[in-house]
């Protein structure tokens, strides 16, 4: 009789190396806390500069590893140049929403607390995870370390009864969405007899006859819906303004970039890897979901007077904007959507570091747009700082929305998508309205009462820098940042 055999898999440590990182940092954070004394600020202190020390090693062990390309772990991780870069963009997003953190829990005490920053970083990890999946059990487990940490880090405002709010409802929506999901991964391995991606789609390429079967049609429009909650797209994408709205502001500028770009990363591996054969049936669907999308998020957005749901439609249009790169299907058209997730990171982030900035002692905010009647002489830099994240996102030049723009048009023109980078232009002119809505206001407008910014701290500050001059530097500067994502493309494992 014969032994069973347990093949372990190597220790590939370079292959997770940022995921590690995070994961150590995390641990750490979690042993300070409950170790450190707890007199008045000098806990949250220790907790956010180990946080950052650790986001920023993550960061540049990502750079470091951006021109590997080999499978590990028997085709779990995919470690080649598209998961490094997913892993740049989510560093840039945790390093960016702990600056802010440490600044914002001033109004909001819940956290000063090692849990909060904790989960912060295995929601970085989840989706670090999702850029680098091979295999869709991997991806299903990392999207859920992701959600199941956000869904917590929604309701931290415990006292508000939106943040509770919004917490419950995008977790009962969030875990909706992980079923059709999951059950979308299974119609999928019914069909091809395996979730190793890469093996998908070579099983396809040998079984042509599957390509139309039922079953993995069905496990396609399955999945679909799984992604699309998760990248806010139409019409999967009421959730959005009532969740952006009740969170606390720094967590939801993490949900609005972070979560889309892992989103974005698992969707564009899995259908241009595993079903690269099915691009002719997707397109169409994809090119209408596009359209409404950016339409009705740039429509709607234009009646919001809450400046965090007007964020929050906008985050809709831009996921519209990100799929037109998608229904182009080439690797430019790839290459930019990565592109403009990096420089929508910049954007989205220094946006809602400002509305954090304002965040009221008492835990109150700051979000209707007539608060900000005003502040843009008052508090000079802080003004300068979100007319250049309303111009980005409006795609007016310099700013780095107006280079992600230009390239997700350009491979939809190349690619013969003509009309709906005709479209893309008509809802950019449309959201003009509303972003430069918020410049006029701060510059033009006078105050009805009298908005009273507490004292910044120099990680908010910082903060805000980096993102001003990320997105300046995308914007003027952008050929390195491009010529890396095209590179990024190239070496995606296929």
């Amino acid at each position: 009789m014969e032994m069973l055999e347990f093949v372990v898999p190597a220790l590939n440590v370079k292959a997770i190396l940022p995921q590690l990182i995070l994961s150590l940092t995390a641990l750490t954070v979690l042993l300070v806390d409950v170790f450190a004394d707890r007199e008045a600020g000098k806990t949250s202190a220790a907790n956010g500069l180990i946080a950052v020390v650790g986001v920023v090693a993550a960061l540049f062990s990502a750079l470091l590893t951006i021109g590997m390309r080999e499978s590990a772990y028997s085709g779990m991780v995919l470690a080649d140049g598209f998961s490094s870069f997913i892993s740049v963009i989510i560093c840039v997003v945790a390093l960016l929403t702990v600056l802010s953190s440490i600044n914002y829990q001033r109004s909001c005490p819940a956290l000063d607390s090692g849990e909060y920053y904790c989960l912060l970083l295995f929601a970085a990890v989840g989706m670090m995870f999702m850029g680098a999946a091979g295999n869709l059990l991997l991806l299903f487990l990392a999207l859920e370390t992701m959600s199941i940490s956000i869904y917590v880090l929604a309701g931290f405002r415990s006292t508000d009864a939106k943040s509770i709010e919004s917490a419950l409802k995008y977790f009962l929506l969030g875990a909706f969405a992980s079923g059709f999901l999951l059950f979308g991964f299974a119609l999928l391995y019914g069909a091809t007899g395996t979730m190793d991606v890469v093996k998908i789609g070579a099983f396809l390429t040998a079984h042509p006859e599957v390509i139309h079967s039922r079953l993995l049609l069905g496990g396609v429009a399955l999945m679909t819906v799984g992604f699309g909650f998760k990248m806010a797209m139409f019409p999967f994408h009421m959730w959005t303004p009532d969740v952006y709205e009740g969170a606390p502001t720094v967590v939801t500028g993490f949900m609005a970039t972070g979560v889309k770009a892992a989103a974005f990363a698992a969707f564009m591996r899995v259908f241009f890897i595993a079903l690269g054969h099915l691009q002719v049936d997707w397109t169409a669907i994809m090119w209408l979901a596009a359209f409404l999308t950016m339409t009705i998020g740039n429509v709607v957005a234009l009646s919001q007077t809450n400046i965090k749901r007007m964020l929050a439609y906008s985050s809709i249009a831009h996921a519209g904007y990100l799929l037109v790169g998608f229904v182009a299907g080439t690797k430019m058209g790839q290459a930019a959507i990565l592109f403009y997730l990096l420089s929508y990171a910049f954007t989205n982030l220094g946006a809602f570091g400002v509305i954090a900035l304002l965040a009221k002692k008492d835990g109150g905010e700051y979000t209707e747009l007539k608060d900000f009647a005003g502040l843009g002489f008052k508090y000079p830099g802080m003004g300068l700082a979100m007319a250049v994240f309303m111009f980005s996102m409006a795609g007016i030049p310099p700013a780095s929305g107006f280079m992600g723009k230009f390239y997700l048009f350009s491979s939809a023109i190349k690619s013969g998508f003509v009309w709906l980078a005709i479209f893309g232009v008509i809802n950019s002119v449309i959201s003009l309205y509303y972003y430069l809505r918020v410049t006029v206001v701060m510059y033009f407008q006078e105050a009805e009462e009298e908005v009273v910014m507490p004292k910044a701290s120099p990680a908010i500050v910082v903060g805000l820098v980096l993102a001003a001059l990320g997105v300046l530097q995308m914007g003027i500067l952008p050929s390195y940042l491009w010529d890396l994502a095209q590179f990024s493309i190239k070496t995606m494992i296929m």
